[in-house]
């Protein structure tokens, strides 16, 4: 089955080898969640590749949150990181993407139809995303960062910028922590509305959320995120927000991460399938069919220990599959919704793109999916 990621961090770890990056994409290092092999086993056909700006503390720890203590915990935001301190590490990570299409194994993709062709060809479809604008100093800047290829962004990480403020890691939690987005954070909405960037709601705080819902004309979409009403980390959805993306045509990506999954919000090495398929089966309900897919997280997370790394994705569709998923449903989680929510967006006003029924969580049809 060809799978369609909405998220993962592999190129902080390109970065970080150096001239030896492609030929960890290439050839496999043994560590992470990504590389081409293991790309190629478990039909990991596209995704979202981040600009995240790690600071000191997190690089310490290899760019990952390290683990909580026993729940409940709530972290601090990190302090804010600057624009110059910001935008050399963006650049690195840019040119490590540029880097692996250079290898002709992976395709930087622009539009929809670049996304065809490129799974198509047996390519890996990337997607340039941003989690955090720390680089983009304005939305003169964020017209030369599309010029590069720049479609996807997240106005912030769990951290402040200069547009809105993130959630803390906090359990249990609501994502009602702070502010909303400031007036540049509107601003950079706007324009990324004109230039057709997506804007990713993952790691917003829900002011910040309801101010996107506000004024976006593009369907609202969360790139790794995860059920609220059963895990309550502050990084998941609520049901509200949930009805929210529904109404807009949009799509949420199921979150990989262990401690995002589990209702008590542990973060340990422990088996995670079934939790997914808890979580999958909660979206199905109030998105739909086509507003539901995957966004794992890869090289940005602990994961399942049933699903350690790109390789095991088969494990999952496998599952999906046994819970009574029909085909056509597994199509669009693995990868058909993705593209779908792209072309919506890349393409127009979301008024004129909403698929009529498609992404309603009332009435939706339980043909091909098992009760819990």
């Amino acid at each position: 089955m060809r799978i369609f990621d909405g998220h993962n961090d592999m190129l902080q770890r390109v970065v970080a080898a150096g001239a030896s990056g492609p030929d960890l994409f290439l050839r496999g290092d043994g560590a992470g969640h990504l590389d081409l092999p293991r790309m190629r086993a478990g039909g990991f056909a596209g995704g979202f590749f981040a600009i995240w700006i790690p600071e000191r503390w997190y690089a310490a720890a290899g760019g990952v949150v390290p683990p909580a203590d026993i729940p409940p915990y709530a972290h601090a935001l990190p302090a804010e990181i600057g624009h110059d301190a910001a935008l050399p590490q963006a650049f690195a990570q840019a040119a490590a993407l540029f880097s692996l299409e250079r290898t002709g194994a992976l395709s930087i993709c622009r539009t929809a139809e670049d996304l065809r062709a490129a799974m198509d060809a047996g390519r890996i479809a990337a997607i340039l995303h941003m989690e955090g604008a720390e680089a983009v100093r304005d939305p003169d800047a964020l017209t030369v960062w599309h010029a590069m290829g720049l479609r996807s962004l997240g106005p912030v990480w769990s951290r402040p910028t200069r547009y809105g403020h993130g959630v803390p890691f906090a359990f249990p939690s609501s994502p009602d922590t702070g502010e909303g987005l400031t007036p540049a954070g509107i601003a950079l909405v706007r324009a990324c509305n004109t230039l057709r960037i997506m804007v990713d709601l993952s790691h917003l705080n829900e002011k910040g959320f309801e101010d996107v819902a506000r004024i976006s004309d593009a369907p609202l979409v969360a790139s790794h995120s995860a059920v609220h009403a059963i895990a309550p980390s502050s990084r998941n959805l609520t049901d509200r927000q949930l009805r929210q993306i529904a109404e807009s045509g949009g799509l949420v990506g199921l979150n990989f991460a262990i401690s995002f999954l589990r209702p008590d919000g542990h973060r340990i090495a422990a088996p995670g399938i079934d939790l997914m398929l808890r979580h999958l089966d909660h979206l199905l309900g109030l998105l739909g069919e086509g507003g539901v897919a995957l966004g794992a997280d890869f090289d940005g997370a602990l994961l399942p220990s049933d699903l350690p790394h790109a390789g095991a994705l088969p494990a999952l569709v496998d599952a999906m599959r046994r819970r009574g998923y029909a085909d056509e449903l597994l199509e669009r989680i693995c990868w058909r919704n993705w593209v779908g929510v792209l072309e919506r967006t890349w393409d127009g006003a979301r008024e004129d793109r909403i698929l009529p029924g498609a992404m309603k969580g009332a009435g939706v049809t339980q043909q091909g999916r098992g009760a819990e």
